[in-house]
């Protein structure tokens, strides 16, 4: 049985890991979830925080350890959002920084589901800031990379 509300979906970043480093806007967007999928790097407390009522379901990827492909995830958000209404898919970090957020939008868009996505406070950042450390300082540089050691296969 369908509970028939419309589909949509929510890409959120969760931060960098602490349950208090989210943005109010993903807070308020988890709120107002009817199901939320989740990554491995979720803080397990901000999950408990939430209505205890809303299905939350693990689909996370760790190195070697993958609950669902990537492709089972994009299938998994479309069917949910049908049958649920408004998925979040909850990622760690920021959603387009290493998240794999534009390959599952394009897949979510191609079935005519509206999706939004909240921007997430991405460790490449937080974590040298807690330390005390700037990524950019006048006279020192200008710039900063963000690379990934993973490639494409996974």
């Amino acid at each position: 049985m369908s509970i028939s509300k419309t589909p949509k979906v929510s890409l959120v970043g969760a931060g960098p890991g602490s349950s208090d480093l989210i943005t109010i806007r993903g807070f308020k967007t988890l709120e107002d979830a009817d199901i939320i999928l989740y990554d491995a790097l979720v803080s397990m407390e901000l999950l408990i925080e939430l209505n205890p009522d809303i299905p939350k379901i693990y689909v996370g990827k760790r190195c070697g350890e993958h609950s669902l492909t990537q492709e089972d995830i994009n299938g998994l958000i479309v069917e949910k959002a049908f049958y649920y209404g408004h998925v979040v898919r909850l990622k760690g970090g920021d959603p387009f920084v290493f998240g794999r957020a534009s390959e599952e939008l394009e897949y979510v868009e191609s079935f005519g589901i509206p999706v939004t996505v909240v921007p997430g406070i991405t460790s490449a950042i937080s974590v040298p800031a807690s330390q005390g450390i700037p990524v950019t300082k006048r006279g020192i540089s200008s710039s900063f990379w963000v690379m990934t050691a993973t490639k494409r296969e996974r």
